[in-house]
């Protein structure tokens, strides 16, 4: 299952899915420290803690991700590339919960095409930029429309929408 979604993503996209490994400080330091503080109710410049079934584990597994508010959508945008949390998320089918204290939400992500990217992209730059801007390789949220297009393929941008 997982070598098929890979290589239906490099299809889409021409080119091996990127993911830039976080280092030893950021997960074991930075990555709890703000997954107890969102877990306590505090929600560190919109961090919820998102909640995944594992795709081979069948294990919940959870991970702290920034969650964007955009014209009455929420948006979350994987500024480090095909990583874990999006292999599950679509291992899932879009299904996943975030957390934020004692309050879950049940989500269902629908990934973005890269032509639908940009306008996310560039208010997920706006707001984070200082925080993951090295992940884009000097692309801001001032660049073009085709830009922002261009870096698209390395960013996954799932729209979320309300699960019963």
């Amino acid at each position: 299952m997982l070598a098929s979604i890979e290589k239906e993503i490099m299809v889409q996209h021409s080119r091996p899915a990127q993911y830039r490994k976080p280092g030893w400080f950021t997960q074991h330091i930075v990555n709890k420290a703000v997954t107890a503080l969102t877990r306590t109710g505090i929600s560190v410049w919109g961090s919820r803690v998102l909640e995944v079934t594992g795709r081979t584990s069948g294990e919940p597994r959870r991970v702290p991700v920034n969650l964007l508010s955009l014209e009455d959508h929420q948006y979350l945008v994987s500024a480090r590339g095909t990583g874990e949390w999006v292999r599950n998320v679509r291992a899932a089918d879009g299904r996943l919960d975030l957390l934020l204290g004692r309050t879950r939400q049940h989500w269902l992500a629908v990934e973005l095409t890269d032509d639908e990217k940009p306008p996310v992209l560039r208010a997920y730059l706006r707001r984070w930029r200082a925080e993951v801007g090295v992940f884009f390789d000097g692309i801001s949220a001032d660049a073009s429309d085709d830009e922002l297009r261009a870096a698209g393929p390395d960013h996954p941008v799932f729209v979320l929408q309300a699960a019963s």
